[in-house]
C-alpha cells in the first residue's frame, strides 16, 4: 500500500494494514513507535490478540519533558501492552559525538540510508532493534514494526531484527505500507 503523502492522517489505515498482514502471516509480535500514546491507542483493541510493544521517545530527548504521561503508561500496561523507553539505536551517543566534533559517523549513515525509503522505514527498523535489545521480543523471528513521519503512523514493515551489535543481520522482509516521498 502506498499513501499519497506522509503523516498522521495515515495512522488508522496503517494500523489496519499491519493487523491484517500480521494475521495473514501468523505474526504475533507488533512493535509500535509512539511518543505520546496517540499512535499506540489505535492498537488497544488488539492487545489481547497480539503481543504489542510500544517504543516511546527516549527520556531526555527534550530535557525536562516526558512525552507520554504516567496515566497513558498505566493504561497500556493494564491492557497487557509493554512500554519501553531507551536510547535510540540509530542516533544515541553517536549523535552527541557528531554534534561535538562536527563529523559523520557510521550509525548516522545507516539511519540516513534507511530514510531513503522513508522516515517510517528508519523508525520501524530502529524500534524493532531497540525492542530486541531490551528483551521484549523474540530473537530470530519476523515481527511487524510500525513507525511514522513526525506524529502518527504511515509505515509498517515485516522485519526480522538483529541485536544492535549485529545490525547488518537485520532483514526487512516486506514493506506493508509507506508514503510516497514526493
Amino acid at each position: 500500500m502506498l499513501f499519497e503523502k506522509q503523516g498522521k492522517q495515515n495512522t488508522e489505515a496503517t494500523v489496519q494494514a499491519a493487523i491484517m498482514r500480521a494475521r495473514e502471516l501468523g505474526i504475533k509480535q507488533i512493535v509500535v513507535s509512539s511518543n505520546t500514546g496517540y499512535s499506540a491507542d489505535f492498537f488497544l483493541p488488539y492487545a489481547k490478540e497480539f503481543q504489542i510493544v510500544i517504543i516511546g521517545q527516549v527520556s531526555g530527548f527534550h530535557p525536562g519533558v516526558t512525552a507520554m504521561s504516567e496515566a497513558k503508561h498505566a493504561e497500556f500496561r493494564s491492557a497487557g501492552m509493554q512500554v519501553y523507553h531507551t536510547t535510540h539505536v540509530l542516533s544515541g551517543a553517536e549523535r552527541g559525538i557528531s554534534a561535538r566534533f562536527q563529523g559523520v559517523y557510521p550509525v548516522e549513515i545507516i539511519a540516513h540510508s534507511l530514510r531513503m525509503l522513508g522516515p517510517g522505514v528508519k523508525v520501524s527498523t530502529e524500534i524493532s532493534i531497540m525492542a530486541l535489545d531490551g528483551g521484549l521480543i523474540t530473537e530470530d523471528t519476523d515481527i511487524i514494526a510500525v513507525g511514522g513521519t513526525g506524529g502518527g503512523l504511515d509505515t509498517a514493515v515485516v522485519i526480522r531484527p538483529a541485536h544492535a551489535q549485529k545490525i547488518f543481520d537485520t532483514k526487512i522482509q516486506e514493506i506493508i505500507c509507506k508514503p510516497y516521498l514526493g
